[in-house]
């Protein structure tokens, strides 16, 4: 497998980019299926999920292809496609989305990532039926679907599990039958969820109502886009959204929001290993509960004119930190912050209220010495001086980054296994971390 070799290289300095956010990029992909024509879409981060979403919708019938240096901006339509539109500049995404989709994810694309399931909503909006492989992803725990069902259900679209797919209808959908509005209460302020039946939405017959709706800057990114393509939108970004539908949206020119979760990650190294970082592209009014605890922990973050800056120098304090829906501290941000606690001076509680197998790293680090005692949704993380490299394994994305930002800290050699899992979010990892003056390098297995 292929892996990362880390080895200490002392504080870190320069300038990075974050990149186009993952839960953005992902779901504005499918949201594509909403119109036919030509989409572009900028910043989207060259990533393996970003691959594996641009292969589903090839399988539903779309056409999705990067711009590179050579392409003829000029060009308004490809040969033999009869699609026009804007061709796009280096390294946009071009989507393509056909009159006729074919309402069906496969299982083999379905089953590499959990993100997949959002062309539900797109393809019932458009078509009336979608046949979805229950998804995959990454392995930290249950996360059923039934609530993006309840939601589409409300709209009145009906679902049956069959061989291992969902496959949901709208009535008459042969007929011209649509979605129709209604009030929608999430159980759960799920962000897959709700951009799932925002999207279902927004081709509905009369007015939805989304309550306990997601909060996250990408749903508020995902309704920017979706009102640019023709859609009526408020109150995104709030726990209460409400859509007016639309008979036909067309397609638009995009910009994906920058990733906070890699702009985290920069920041939880800069914490590890001391230093002075400027993530160029970061924004404080994405991560204002992530900035806190950072500067709780001894990270100081300030805005400048060019991003954020992050500063450490000397031991990180210990602190109590909850998972909680965004606002609050997100799940995706406790492995690099468990990772901080490791090597913090004191004693730190770890509460993850949002999905209970999300411990699993805890074993890797404990094989780098970190004394971590944890019990259900509960860790309790005892600083110790330094850590060991190791040989460690990454269970899931985020661990894997935190397992590598381990090993800036840990003295001798550690070797992160399974660095595929990493790829899928992160453009150049290494290569990034290096360009700031880490000792990381990317072993092919």
């Amino acid at each position: 497998m292929d892996q990362f070799v880390v080895h200490p290289s002392g504080p870190l300095r320069g300038s990075v980019h974050a990149g186009g956010a993952k839960n953005s990029a992902l779901k504005l992909m499918a949201a594509c299926l909403l119109a036919e024509g030509r989409h572009v879409l900028r910043g989207v981060p060259h990533i393996v999920d970003v691959e594996i979403m641009a292969d589903v919708l090839r399988s539903i019938g779309g056409r999705v292809a990067w711009v590179d240096a050579d392409a003829d901006a000029d060009a308004d339509a490809d040969a033999g496609t009869g699609v026009v539109g804007e061709v796009g500049a280096p390294g946009d995404l071009v989507i393509d989305v056909p009159a006729t989709l074919i309402p069906e994810a496969p299982y083999e694309l379905v089953e590499k990532m959990r993100a997949s399931v959002v062309v539900l909503g797109p393809l019932l909006a458009r078509t009336g039926r979608a046949r979805v492989s229950l998804p995959g992803g990454d392995d930290f725990g249950n996360r059923p679907i039934d609530i993006h069902l309840q939601g589409l259900t409300s709209l009145g679209a009906s679902f049956e599990t069959v061989h291992g797919y969902v496959e949901g209808v709208v009535p008459d959908a042969g007929a011209g039958g649509r979605l129709v509005g209604n009030r929608v209460v999430f159980e759960y302020p799920s962000h897959t969820a709700t951009d799932n039946v925002l999207m279902a939405a927004v081709l509905a017959k009369g007015t939805t109502v989304l309550e306990n709706a997601a909060r996250e800057p990408e749903v508020a990114d995902m309704a920017d886009f979706l009102t640019a393509m023709g859609a009526r939108i408020t109150g995104a970004g709030t726990s209460r959204i409400e859509v007016e539908g639309v008979d036909e949206l067309q397609p638009t020119t995009h910009r994906v929001i920058p990733d906070r979760v890699v702009a985290a990650t920069f920041f939880a190294a800069v914490g590890l290993a001391g230093g002075d970082v400027v993530v160029v592209d970061a924004r404080a009014n994405h991560m204002d509960m992530l900035l806190r605890k950072l500067g709780e922990m001894g990270v100081h973050i300030s805005q400048t004119t060019e991003g954020l800056r992050a500063e450490s120098n000397g031991r990180l304090h210990s602190v109590d930190i909850s998972t909680l829906p965004y606002p609050g501290v997100a799940t995706d941000y406790k492995p690099f912050l468990v990772t901080m606690l490791s090597v913090a001076d004191g004693v730190g509680i770890v509460t993850e209220n949002l999905f209970s197998g999300r411990f699993r790293y805890v074993d890797e680090l404990r094989r780098m010495g970190a004394d971590i005692r944890n019990e259900g949704h509960h860790a309790v993380v005892r600083g110790v001086a330094r850590l060991s490299g190791a040989p460690v394994r990454a269970p899931d994305l985020r661990a894997g980054a935190a397992l590598v930002l381990a090993g800036l800290v840990a003295e001798g050699e550690t070797i992160v296994t399974g660095a595929v899992h990493v790829d899928r979010g992160y453009e150049d990892f290494a290569g990034k971390l290096t360009a700031l003056g880490a000792d990381v390098t990317r072993v092919a297995g």
